[in-house]
């Protein structure tokens, strides 16, 4: 059994981010879901984003840095997307991590101050024509990141969708959905 904390992307906590969670719950795995926006639940993926940028990419990732106090080490740091900022950091700045899920996204180590922790395992899923993904950079990040890390996975899906995993959304692509949670159920089983 794993313990997660999972970080929501720019719509906010959605009925999909929240079945994400339930299936990995279902699985026997502990999986914390703070909220970063307070609440707020975006229908338009632009008009999250713009909220996100009011507040400040600083202050999302700070929020996310609260939500992990009180919870012990030794979790499995995950996002998508917008979420993945706060996972990754935390998986580079908090001792401790057990491993990290990045879907749709995917920061330079540089970013959070360096290399990859040692011996933390992650995966990245992201699909291969999503421009965001693709175009904005995070693609060769992940590239990056497999390439110097000593356990990491880049999964990439046939389609263009970049919130793919989320069944509330029209993004949603059932079967690469299918797949990725195959996957991070294999993932999350082989942690100790």
């Amino acid at each position: 059994m794993a313990e997660v904390l999972l970080f929501h992307h720019a719509h906010g906590v959605t009925a999909g981010v929240r079945e994400f969670a339930e299936r990995l719950r279902r699985a026997g795995h502990i999986v914390h879901v703070p909220d970063l926006f307070e609440g707020r639940v975006f229908d338009d993926l632009e008009q999250g984003v713009a909220f996100a940028q009011e507040i400040g990419f600083g202050a999302i990732i700070e929020r996310g840095r609260a939500a992990s106090e009180g919870l012990p080490s030794g979790l499995v740091y995950a996002g998508f997307s917008l979420g993945v900022l706060p996972a990754q950091m935390l998986v580079q700045s908090r001792p401790g991590a057990a491993g990290a899920l990045l879907v749709s996204a995917c920061v330079p180590t540089s970013e959070f101050g360096g290399a990859w922790p040692q011996g933390v395992p992650v995966q990245i899923h992201g699909m291969d024509a999503d421009e965001v993904f693709v175009e904005e950079g995070d693609l060769d990040a992940a590239h990056a990141l497999v390439e110097t890390a000593t356990n990491a996975e880049l999964f990439l899906y046939p389609g263009e969708q970049h919130l793919f995993a989320d069944d509330s959304l029209p993004s949603y692509d059932e079967p690469a959905t299918r797949l990725l949670t195959d996957r991070v159920l294999s993932f999350l089983g082989r942690l100790k």
